[in-house]
């Protein structure tokens, strides 16, 4: 059996697949050599929901079949990975984090595994998160069924939710990428967190088939990864039209990242506020030198201004409205008191009362803000803001407190309300690790028009080329 370096826990996926390719390796070792440390390691970060062995290793098998007779499926062949545990997945349970659904069982894949089982990518375990995917609200991190998520880089402070465990098995070094979802936050907080790269598709570009539903209409799923390249590989492979799912927009992507506009020739749009006065205190050093990176590429930062709409309060009408009926039947039938989270009890119970006008008038000013975005997007080519504005919550802390008090708020508000907007407009956004504040990981977000992720990509991975933040990995790991 060859001898698999931890260094290989945190390698890109063209390397893995090249060494692969090479026969240093072969896809069995490599599947064995992740599944062990994704046991050994999973529990210590409260990432781990389910492993699976057994099947790894089959597919892992086939691999090396087919790499044997040079039957070659691309970049992901033989890459170990993992998904949240809101991906159905044949005769397995997937709880959706919550004890309510602990003993859940599917009889069908969703369309995101069996498009990464075609490409010959090895599922490794199912991973944590925040219970119906934060569903309610939750004041909490221990709002999950396996634990707070707790973070690689110091495990006294949070992973990030919902996709908790998908950031901190990729972080960790536990699987080389990982699928997780985004209704408002969920990939990029998390990531943010971690320090890692990860990818928000546009609303539509990935099939929801067979993954828990929170919210019809803003649901997305998309990769934790090692880097730019590494989200552009996976979303080739995971994107596309699918008849079951309704929001499907039947599109696919192939990541040409070569073939985006010069650098040069493209506006980023951006708040200073966001990088001067939101950004915590301790993170602004690390903010000020990325923006100097970027300035670096040839890109024109210049400043810009959210279109003014209450993005929060039209989000949660939307999210409160399409949960309920969602989840109507564990509201009705007592079980949601099975909930780890008292808010999220009452926030599930509450929005059964939102009235239909009000989601309604929501989504018509959901269409103004879409129609705002997209008159933004004729000034500046994407837009910038911090992943989140200083680095991971404790554990223990609430997540309803922090920020500056209203009387140290800048009057500017920036673009504080990026990730509510960004859901409501279906944007992609696209998540950059950037440099620390203290021991603790920061992130940029780089936000598009629908469908402009190899123009997103291209971005991060001249970001990337001239940065080492999304190498960098936690401490005694």
């Amino acid at each position: 059996m060859a001898d698999i370096a931890n260094d290989v826990f945190f390698a890109a996926i063209p390397e893995l697949n090249a060494r692969l390719k090479s026969k240093e390796f072969s896809a069995q070792e490599l599947a064995r050599a992740f599944n062990s440390r994704l046991a050994q390691l999973g529990g210590r970060y409260n990432a781990l929901a389910l492993p699976l062995p057994q099947q790894a290793l089959r597919q892992a098998r086939d691999v090396d079949q087919d790499i044997k007779r040079e039957r070659l499926r691309g970049p992901l062949q033989g890459i170990p990975y993992g998904v949240k545990d809101l991906l159905s997945l044949a005769g397995q349970p997937t709880t959706w984090g919550a004890k309510p659904y602990a003993g859940q069982v599917f009889n069908y894949n969703a369309t995101v595994i069996d498009k990464l089982a075609g490409v010959g990518a090895v599922l490794a375990g199912k991973l944590s998160m925040v219970e119906l995917a934060g569903g309610g609200g939750y004041r909490y991190a221990s709002a999950s069924l396996t634990g707070p998520g707790l973070n690689p880089w110091d495990r006294t402070r949070w992973s990030g939710g919902s996709s908790s465990g998908p950031a901190a098995a990729v972080a960790a070094g536990l699987v080389a990428f990982a699928i997780g979802s985004e209704t408002s936050g969920s990939i990029v907080t998390p990531a943010s967190y971690c320090g890692v790269t990860a990818l928000r598709p546009t609303y539509g570009l990935v099939s929801r088939y067979g993954a828990m539903a929170l919210s019809w209409t803003l649901d997305k799923l998309g990769p934790f990864a090692r880097s730019a390249e590494d989200c552009g590989l996976i979303l080739q492979a995971i994107a596309g039209g699918d008849s079951k799912d309704p929001g499907s927009a039947g599109k696919s992507f192939y990541y040409t990242p070569q073939y985006a506009r010069p650098l040069k020739d493209l506006k980023i749009g951006y708040a200073p506020v966001d990088f001067s006065q939101w950004a915590e205190p301790t993170a602004r050093p690390a903010f000020d030198a990325a923006l100097g990176v970027l300035r670096q590429t040839g890109i024109r930062l210049v400043e810009a201004k959210l279109p003014p709409f209450p993005y929060g309060a039209v989000l949660s009408t939307i999210l409160a409205a399409e949960q309920a009926s969602i989840f109507e039947s564990l509201i009705a039938s007592g079980k949601v008191e099975e909930l780890a989270d008292a808010a999220q009890i009452a926030g599930l119970k509450a929005s059964l009362e939102v009235p239909a006008k009000d989601y309604l008038k929501a989504m018509r000013v959901r269409r103004l803000i879409q129609e705002a975005f997209s008159r933004l997007f004729t000034e500046v080519d994407v837009l910038l803001a911090p992943g989140r504005p200083g680095p991971a919550t404790a554990i223990d802390q609430p997540l309803d407190r922090g920020g500056p008090t209203a009387a140290a708020a800048p009057a500017d508000p920036g673009f504080r309300t990026i990730i509510p907007a960004g859901n409501l407009a279906g944007l992609p956004a696209l998540v950059l690790p950037c440099g620390f504040a203290g021991d603790l990981p920061l992130a940029l977000q780089v936000v598009g028009v629908p469908f402009s992720e190899n123009l997103l990509l291209a971005i991060g991975k001249e970001f990337q080329a001239r940065t080492d933040w999304h190498k960098r990995r936690p401490p005694g790991v």
